[in-house]
């Protein structure tokens, strides 16, 4: 019977992570959604979101303003560079609601607007990537940061704050940046939005 009771219970939780599993990749692939001239952006970057993202902005060239809502991060990170010089190249800013939770390369991605603007409340959270090895087992000179190092230096001046986010936390982890974090390497272009 505890044979029976324990098989049970394996079984059950074997489906449901394979459900959780279905219902996560579902859910993930970020979307674009136009709001007057901003673009509400949910849900993760893969490897099919820079076309997305270039055939929405074919047919919605006005539009001015990312608006980074619930984003897990980005499972591409090449395709996630290459959309942030895009936004960057068409000189779109980039915004944060006070709901909005972006991780990982979301916030690489909020990195890419012209004006970088964030509502107070919002989550900023950061870690370091990680490859065939974690980011911080390479010496700084290695090839596998330069793509990090080059974009970080484009958006923000300088690569600083790659190598914060490298060492925040693993890769398995993540640091929700504060205020002073954020002000501190120069993520906004403007002081927090207060009520």
């Amino acid at each position: 019977m505890q044979r029976r009771l324990a098989f049970l219970g394996f079984s059950l939780a074997i489906a449901a992570a394979v459900a959780g599993g279905l219902m996560l990749k579902q859910a993930q692939a970020a979307s674009f959604e136009l709001r007057g001239q901003d673009i509400l952006v949910n849900g993760t970057v893969n490897g099919k979101s820079l076309r997305r993202f270039r055939d929405f902005m074919a047919k919605h060239p006005d539009a001015q303003r990312l608006v980074l809502m619930d984003m897990p991060g980005s499972d591409d990170d090449e395709t996630n560079l290459k959309i942030g010089h895009l936004v960057r190249d068409l000189g779109l800013d980039t915004h944060v609601t006070a709901r909005s939770e972006i991780f990982s390369g979301a916030v690489e991605l909020f990195l890419a607007g012209s004006e970088r603007t964030m509502e107070a409340g919002a989550v900023l959270g950061v870690h370091a990537w990680e490859g065939d090895r974690a980011a911080d087992e390479y010496p700084r000179w290695h090839p596998e940061h330069a793509p990090y190092v080059a974009y970080t230096t484009r958006m923000l001046g300088s690569a600083q704050f790659y190598w914060f986010t490298v060492h925040a936390a693993p890769a398995d982890g993540m640091h929700i940046m504060t205020e002073a974090e954020i002000e501190r390497y120069g993520l906004l272009t403007q002081p927090v939005l207060r009520d």
